[in-house]
């Protein structure tokens, strides 16, 4: 299928590795010009090189989303790139604890870190990039969040609220830029194997005696996440349906956010 994204221009945040990177990769291959961000310009420059020897286009920007000085660079760099973006995917986010403590062992501190973290960036850039979008009258917004937004755990109280409000930020946002072209939705992934899952594997595996993280998957699959799907998300899961809803012919799709989990989410 011609999903008419040739000629595209998009940013995806937060895109060196893990989900992010194949999003960058898979919207090369349909031809978007695609501009990679993270916060180590090595990386980010690996990614641009592997897109351009597929025949994709590419650039690298870098800069701290949580600092203003980081995410002003990021946004000037990215204008430089390509004259501007059609596509903004808002990817960078995560949770920096190194342990899951309980709800009321977690600071302050880290609710508005979290905030930080996972959205206030995505304000900012939908602020610096989207206005662009309406005045041409197309455009695409695009929030990773998290199954986390809509089914809680307690040692993560603060990267599911912040996910949450992401959440509620894809809606308001489309109400924003009704009739307008540009359209605004959200993705909830489930757990996704990348290189931040494979410690828990591992470790898993470990306690059931064995070296081979596959047995610690496999655990994982029968026993944690009660998925109807018999296998570990991959990021090409996230990066097809994130093609999709950039396309033009998703256009009237805008203000939802669609969970992509292995039907791990006990919800209507």
């Amino acid at each position: 299928m011609d999903l008419h994204l040739a000629d595209k221009r998009a940013l995806v945040t937060g895109s060196t590795s893990g989900i992010g990177a194949e999003i960058a990769r898979m919207l090369a291959l349909e031809g978007v010009k695609v501009v990679v961000h993270g916060r180590d310009l090595t990386r980010a420059q690996a990614l641009v090189a592997d897109i351009e020897a597929r025949g994709g286009r590419a650039a690298a920007v870098v800069g701290d989303l949580m600092i203003e000085d980081g995410i002003e660079a990021a946004i000037k760099a990215t204008e430089s790139a390509f004259g501007g973006i059609d596509i903004l995917v808002n990817n960078a986010g995560g949770s920096n604890r190194g342990t899951m403590s309980g709800w009321f062992e977690t600071s302050v501190l880290e609710w508005t870190e979290s905030y930080r973290q996972n959205t206030l960036p995505a304000v900012r850039l939908a602020q610096a990039f989207v206005p662009a979008m309406r005045d041409r009258g197309w455009g695409r917004v695009i929030q990773i969040s998290s199954r986390n937004a809509i089914s809680a755990y307690a040692q993560a109280g603060p990267y599911g609220a912040a996910k949450a409000a992401l959440n509620n930020l894809t809606l308001s946002l489309s109400k924003a830029l009704a009739g307008t072209g540009v359209t605004s939705n959200g993705i909830m992934p489930g757990l996704i194997h990348t290189p931040l899952a494979d410690p828990w594997f591992k470790t898993l595996a470990q306690q059931l005696g064995s070296d081979d993280p596959k047995v610690g998957v496999d655990f994982a699959l029968k026993n944690v996440l009660q998925q109807m799907v018999a296998r570990v998300g991959q990021p090409t899961d996230i990066a097809v349906a994130v093609c999709f809803i950039a396309s033009p012919l998703s256009d009237f799709m805008t203000g939802t956010t669609f969970r992509i989990d292995g039907g791990a989410t006990p919800t209507v």
